[in-house]
């Protein structure tokens, strides 16, 4: 069962912590159950990034939940990239977006949904929600539902 340890970077190695928005930082590794549907959820609830106003720091938990398919993102390649958004500028429901299309790019997953549960600042949380179904398949049609649920 080898898991293609060769091919990781972050994982065994010292961390390199970077400080602006990194795509290229994430890894994947085979999914060794590709005949099964079942849920992967990742949980960062320290995540942190900068008003692109004002500079000031936002906290929210990231929520991440994907139905693999042949690629699993590797956890600390993961914990690296979400870093790396420490000092970047965009609104919430940028960085939301932007994480599920890095992820859909890097996977290629059935399917795959982003929640960003942000501290409430001045009063007011944004819980911004972004997912994705494979086209033509039953995770297009998951996709739209859980969508449209969510709104209710």
């Amino acid at each position: 069962m080898n898991r293609e340890k060769d091919d990781l970077h972050a994982l065994g190695h010292k961390t390199e912590y970077k400080t602006d928005y990194t795509p290229e930082v994430l890894e994947t590794f085979e999914n060794l159950h590709q005949g099964n549907d079942y849920w992967v959820e990742l949980l960062c609830p320290e995540f942190t990034t900068l008003c692109p106003i004002t500079g000031q720091p936002d906290f929210a938990e990231i929520r991440i939940q994907y139905i693999p398919d042949r690629r699993m993102v590797e956890s600390k390649s993961l914990k690296l990239y979400l870093f790396s958004f420490r000092n970047h500028g965009d609104f919430h429901e940028d960085c939301v977006n932007i994480i599920m299309k890095d992820l859909v790019r890097l996977m290629e997953p059935r399917y795959l949904e982003v929640i960003g549960l942000f501290t409430p600042r001045g009063g007011i949380a944004i819980h911004p929600y972004a997912n994705y179904g494979r086209p033509g398949t039953k995770y297009e049609r998951m996709a739209e539902e859980r969508l449209f649920r969510r709104g209710l």
